[in-house]
C-alpha cells in the first residue's frame, strides 16, 4: 500500500504533465490560407499572424480574432425607400467587400457588417431620394455606382474595400405596378399597331407596283398586238392593190362587180332609200358597149402575167365571161327585184309626204332594149 506522500506526489506529476500539454497546445498556431489570427500580448495587441506554423507564449499571448481574407457576399434586408415623386419603393442591396487590414477591421469597428449595412441603407436613401421612380428604375448602374463610391471611402479606414455594389431588386407599390404594366400593354399595344400597319402599307405598295407593272406589260403586249395587226393589214392591202393593178381592172369590171352588189344594198329590211351614184350611167354605157361586140381594149389580155412595182407577182386565171345577153337579162332582172323590194317597203311605211317621194314609190316601167338606145341602157331613176 502506497503512502500518502507517494499518492501526493503522482498527482502532482500528473498535474505537471497536464499543465505542460496544455501549455504546448497553447503554443502552437497553425494558421490556414486566407485567414489572418489577432495576437494580443497582456491584452495589448502584440502581432497578426498569416498563414503558417506559428508559436506562441503560453497563458501570456492570446487570439483576439480570426479574419477571414476572403471576398465576402452580404445579402441585406430590402429597405424602404422614398423617390423625389413621393412614392416608397423597397431596395435589396447585395455588398461584395475584402478585408484588407485585418487589424483595422479589429480596432477600429466593433462590427464591420452591421457598419456597412448601415452605411448602405443610408447612402440608399440620399442617393435615391434625389431621384423619380423613372430613374430609379431605369438608372441602376448609376446608383450602383455612386454606393460604391461612398461606402468604398468610409469603409477604408475600417480595412475593407468594398468591390461591388448591386441592386437585387427595386419593389415599387402595387397600384405602380399595376399602373406601369398598362402603360407598357398600351405601349406594346401601340408598338403593334405600328408594325401592322407598316406591313399593311408594304403588301399595299408591293400589290401595286405588281398591278402597274402587269397593266404596262398588258399595254405593251396591246401596243405590240395593234402594230403587229396593222402591219399584217397593210401588206394585204398592197398585195390586193398589186394584184388589181397586175390585173389591169377597167370601168367595165368595176361597174360589172357594183351590179352584182346592188342586190345586197337594197336586201336590208330598214332601207326605204338607197342611191345610184351618177357614174352608173356610164358604167352601164360601158357593160352595154361591150355586150354589143365592141372589141376589148388594146392591150388586154387576161391570161397575161404582169408585174407591179411592188414585185408580187400573181397568176390570173382566165377569165370565163357568161353570155353577154344573159348577164345583161341577169343584171335587169336583179335591178328590177331590187326596186320592187324597195317600192314594197315604201308602201307599207305608209303614205308618202310629197309627190317626188310617190314618184319614187311608183314601179318602174323596164326600160327598152339597148339596141332601141344605140347601145347604151337608160340611167335608172333616183
Amino acid at each position: 500500500m502506497e503512502s500518502p506522500v507517494g499518492t501526493f506526489l503522482t498527482f502532482i506529476v500528473i498535474l505537471a504533465l497536464l499543465f505542460v500539454a496544455v501549455a504546448i497546445k497553447k503554443s502552437i498556431r497553425v494558421v490556414p490560407q486566407a485567414v489572418a489570427l489577432i495576437i494580443e500580448r497582456l491584452g495589448r495587441y502584440q502581432t497578426t499572424y498569416h498563414a503558417g506554423l506559428h508559436f506562441l507564449i503560453p497563458f501570456i499571448d492570446k487570439v483576439r480574432a480570426r479574419v477571414d481574407l476572403r471576398e465576402q457576399v452580404v445579402s441585406f434586408e430590402p429597405q424602404p425607400v422614398i423617390t423625389s415623386d413621393n412614392l416608397v419603393v423597397s431596395i435589396d442591396t447585395v455588398i461584395y467587400f475584402t478585408v484588407t487590414d485585418p487589424k483595422s477591421a479589429t480596432y477600429e469597428i466593433a462590427n464591420y457588417i452591421t457598419g456597412i449595412e448601415q452605411l448602405t441603407v443610408t447612402t440608399l436613401r440620399n442617393v435615391i431620394g434625389s431621384m423619380d421612380l423613372e430613374q430609379t428604375l431605369t438608372s441602376r448602374d448609376q446608383i450602383n455606382g455612386q454606393l460604391r463610391g461612398v461606402l468604398d471611402e468610409a469603409t477604408g479606414r475600417w480595412g475593407i474595400r468594398v468591390n461591388r455594389v448591386e441592386l437585387k431588386a427595386i419593389d415599387p407599390p402595387a397600384s405602380v405596378q399595376g399602373s406601369m404594366e398598362q402603360q407598357m400593354r398600351a405601349e406594346r399595344d401601340r408598338r403593334a399597331a405600328i408594325l401592322t400597319a407598316e406591313g399593311v402599307k408594304q403588301s399595299q405598295i408591293l400589290e401595286a407596283e405588281g398591278e402597274k407593272q402587269s397593266a404596262v406589260l398588258r399595254a405593251e403586249g396591246q401596243a405590240q398586238s395593234a402594230i403587229l395587226r396593222a402591219q399584217g393589214e397593210s401588206r394585204a392591202i398592197l398585195q390586193v392593190f398589186d394584184a388589181i393593178h397586175k390585173g389591169d381592172a377597167d370601168p367595165k369590171l368595176l361597174a360589172y362587180q357594183y351590179l352584182q352588189m346592188l342586190p345586197q344594198i337594197a336586201n336590208g329590211t330598214a332601207s326605204k332609200l338607197w342611191v345610184v351614184p351618177t357614174e352608173f350611167t356610164s358604167a352601164l354605157g360601158s357593160i352595154a358597149g361591150a355586150f354589143g361586140g365592141q372589141q376589148p381594149p388594146k392591150g388586154f389580155e387576161p391570161s397575161e402575167q404582169r408585174s407591179t412595182s411592188g414585185g408580187i407577182d400573181v397568176d390570173l386565171p382566165e377569165s370565163a365571161l357568161q353570155d353577154p345577153a344573159e348577164a345583161l337579162r341577169e343584171a335587169r332582172g336583179q335591178v328590177d327585184e331590187a326596186a320592187a323590194e324597195a317600192t314594197s317597203a315604201g308602201i307599207s311605211s305608209g303614205s308618202p309626204s310629197s309627190k317626188k317621194a310617190e314618184a319614187g314609190q311608183a314601179p318602174q316601167t323596164p326600160p327598152p332594149p339597148p339596141e332601141e338606145l344605140g347601145g347604151y341602157p337608160p340611167a335608172p331613176n333616183v
